[in-house]
């Protein structure tokens, strides 16, 4: 097979299973506290948050990952995904002074760059949530073929 067939056949496989290790990953490393995010995560909250909210927060993601490699159902995922993406959007509403430098949108802090990059994650998983796998993709049968034929015993 050529370079670009594979990619045809396997490429939404191959971004959904990035998808779900990564997910997994990050989502692990909030369960057991050890994300350099987690500060940014509790602080992108509005209002007070206890100590077990970033855990939760991994523990959803966790969820997603897991979710995302089992490649089942997941039209279902798109807006559980769409709406954890929307809320790592929240720090360029709640915490400018931490996305962008001088309060100018085009000068990216580092923080502001990371939260940008998820518009690729968000358009990939909803890319994913949206395609059937290769797997299960059947062939339009052509028209001729639907036609009934004729028995040449009559």
């Amino acid at each position: 097979m050529r370079a670009v067939e594979l990619c045809q056949r396997w490429g939404v496989v191959l971004v959904r299973t990035t998808l779900g290790l990564v997910y997994i990953w990050f989502g692990a490393l909030k369960l057991t506290n050890d994300t350099p995010v987690a500060d940014l995560v509790r602080d992108v909250i509005p209002f007070a948050t206890p100590a077990w909210f970033v855990p939760v927060v991994g523990a959803v993601e966790v969820a997603i990952g897991v979710w995302f490699l089992a490649g089942r159902a997941l039209l279902y995922l798109a807006p559980v995904f769409g709406a954890h993406m929307a809320g790592t959007f929240g720090v360029l509403l709640f915490l400018p002074g931490q996305a962008f430098i001088h309060g100018h949108v085009w000068e990216l802090t580092m923080t502001g760059e990371f939260v940008v990059k998820n518009l690729v994650l968000l358009a990939a998983g909803l890319l994913v949530c949206t395609s059937c796998p290769a797997s299960t993709r059947t062939e339009v049968p052509a028209a001729s073929a639907l036609r009934p034929t004729a028995d040449p015993a009559l």
